[in-house]
């Protein structure tokens, strides 16, 4: 494995993210990293966060969609950690100079009352360890300057999170068929997106299982009462100050944000 310095670059992206200042692509200085190099990053990048008292409240899934797949030219989701200021209750104004160049995601987000831990972890086995599902918007952000991300890119910048906003209503996942579920995204008033679950993965628990079966492999374990995102059902929108944006999903409920 070439010689990257993984800590070095985490800080470089923390900075970034304090800053509210975008940096040149990872790879373009560093054209050799591997995935592997990438979640070391991610780690180096969110360990300031933890040791100034924030905590990992849950996982992000991303890349669920085979557009997005092919776009970054790899065959798999990548992950990133949720950290509890991160979270924004439903309804929230969140302001945009807090951010860098936001994007909002329509997603099912899922609590889980049991842990999870793969290999082996199936669809049956993410439904029966999900206290509830919620409705959820992800708020997307890069550090790397203009998007201008490739998959490694992405996986050191944590995934690209940025902040997320949980719905008020908790159902069942077993009470309605989560590859079905249709959502519609409002912003101001309008339309201007559009998904079912089966974006995520062909269903969003599929998501989930290859978080839980991807962390196995590696020792570690999701935990009872983590939230986690199971990708987005539409593509990116992006936001400005004076938007508010509204997620509806059928069966599910609601959620809703704006900017300032």
């Amino acid at each position: 494995m070439n010689n990257l310095d993984t800590q070095g670059i985490g800080q470089r992206l923390h900075q970034a993210l304090l800053e509210r200042q975008a940096v040149a692509p990872l790879t373009d200085s560093n054209p050799e990293m591997t995935l592997a190099q990438a979640y070391q990053v991610q780690l180096a990048m969110i360990q300031p966060r933890l040791d100034a008292g924030e905590r990992v409240v849950g996982k992000k899934i991303g890349v669920t969609s085979k557009v997005v797949m092919d776009m970054l030219g790899v065959d798999q989701p990548d992950f990133g950690h949720l950290l509890s200021d991160m979270l924004y209750a439903n309804g929230a104004s969140i302001a945009l100079n807090s951010l860098i160049a936001p994007k909002a995601e329509g997603e099912i987000a899922f609590v889980l009352k049991d842990d999870l831990r793969g290999p082996g972890i199936t669809v049956a086995d993410v439904l029966r360890a999900t206290a509830y599902v919620m409705p959820c918007f992800e708020i997307v952000d890069s550090r790397i300057r203009d998007w201008r991300i490739r998959i490694q890119d992405t996986v050191a910048d944590n995934a690209s999170a940025g902040a997320f906003v949980l719905g008020e209503q908790c159902v069942d996942p077993r009470d309605v068929d989560l590859a079905c579920v249709g959502m519609t995204l409002e912003k101001n008033g309008e339309v201007v997106a559009t998904g079912a679950g089966a974006a995520a993965l062909g269903h969003p628990a599929n998501a989930v299982a290859w978080l839980a079966n991807t962390l196995g492999q590696l020792g570690i374990g999701l935990k009872k009462g983590e939230v986690i995102l199971s990708g987005s059902l539409a593509a990116m929108v992006p936001v400005q100050a004076g938007d508010q944006l509204r997620i509806s999903l059928g069966g599910i409920g609601s959620a809703s944000v704006q900017f300032v």
